[in-house]
């Protein structure tokens, strides 16, 4: 894309978007809910892993063919080692993405579909608006065979990653989105 049509393209309010090599563009949805349930993710593997923790938050993750991607949270195999500037999905011991309202079918299906299809041991899908994490395993082909949800505000969840250590995810503390306003 050059810079005469960035400059002239009205990109969608509420998204954040960014430019990388070879024209890509990348938009992604903000709000206080995807925010804060990466910030409380985030935290809650510092204290089950320990600061030191090899994980990565919005970071592109390579995958075969091409396929890319970027999760909202990615805890790695403790003797994972970059290949060039990025980790590659055989180093990937859990993937978390937090819903919005405008990614909810890629996050149910279309995440779930590829990162079972590549062997991800746990997928984690975080919806702040149906307030549940969806903790997938046993990975598959055509996506995961099991599948537990699991609803914000019933304590410690402990998820068993490949390596022999444990994430604990705190659902207490999963921010729920705010009821909006009336509109006056």
């Amino acid at each position: 894309m050059s810079v005469d049509a960035i400059v002239h393209t009205e990109f969608p309010k509420g998204y954040t978007v960014l430019f990388g090599a070879d024209g890509m563009v990348i938009m992604t949805p903000r709000s206080e809910e995807h925010s804060s349930t990466i910030k409380s993710m985030q935290y809650d593997t510092i204290v089950s892993l320990g600061r030191h923790a090899k994980t990565a938050s919005d970071v592109y993750i390579d995958f075969a063919a091409d396929e890319n991607s970027a999760p909202d949270l990615v805890i790695l195999g403790e003797d994972a080692r970059r290949e060039g500037k990025r980790y590659s999905f055989e180093d990937v011991l859990l993937i978390s993405e937090v819903v919005s309202t405008s990614s909810a079918r890629k996050d149910y299906d279309d995440c779930t579909a590829k990162y079972g299809r590549y062997g991800i041991p746990i997928y984690l899908v975080v919806d702040p608006y149906a307030q549940e994490v969806v903790v997938h395993t046993q990975p598959t082909v055509t996506g995961y065979i099991a599948a537990h949800t699991h609803k914000y505000g019933t304590g410690k969840l402990p998820i068993p990653l490949a390596d022999g250590r444990t994430f604990t995810l705190d659902l207490d503390e999963l921010q729920r989105p705010e009821p909006e306003a009336d509109a006056r």
